[in-house]
């Protein structure tokens, strides 16, 4: 079974480590969302000004085609994207069978303190606020979701596990 993985959660919440890092155990190609951004939503994320429904359109549509180009081809790649809303994850999954989501849960209080040691992100720490409200967690019935309280490795198993990948 060819699988795209969308590895999901607030900023902050280790999407683009635990992604790394499945990806090296697969042997596929990893994308990191934020690359995908045009510059303008970049240069308003780092003035602290949070994207809106809008800015996000156009990012998600180029994620979603990098999704399905993948799928058509028969390869496996993981995809590092905050997917905060339903509609964005709806967005990703239109017509792209064999997206597996992983939602990557943690507390407010734990991803902060994460945030206030990274330093060369453009995500200010202050902006976590406004993806913990914009978030609506997905149900367990149609994602995995993994505590970020566990080590990277711990994840990544449980991921690969969770599929019945090797």
């Amino acid at each position: 079974m060819i699988t795209v993985f969308v590895i999901m959660g607030v900023s902050g919440s280790g999407k683009t480590t635990v992604g790394l890092a499945l990806a090296q155990k697969l042997g596929a190609p990893f994308y990191d969302g934020d690359d995908f951004h045009p510059p303008e939503n970049v240069a308003k994320m780092a003035s602290g000004i949070p994207l809106d429904d809008d800015d996000r359109y156009p990012w998600l549509v180029r994620l979603h085609d990098l999704i399905a180009d993948h799928l058509a081809r028969g390869e496996t790649a993981v995809v590092a994207c905050s997917a905060l809303k339903k509609n964005y994850r709806d967005q990703l999954r239109q017509g792209n069978e064999g997206v597996y989501l992983v939602y990557l849960q943690g507390s407010l209080n734990l991803i902060w303190e994460r945030m206030q040691a990274r330093q060369a992100h453009f995500m200010k720490a202050e902006m976590l606020h406004s993806q913990f409200e914009a978030l609506e967690p997905p149900s367990a019935h149609n994602t995995l979701i993994v505590s970020v309280e566990q080590g990277v490795d711990s994840i990544v198993n449980h991921i690969l596990q969770s599929v019945s990948f090797p």
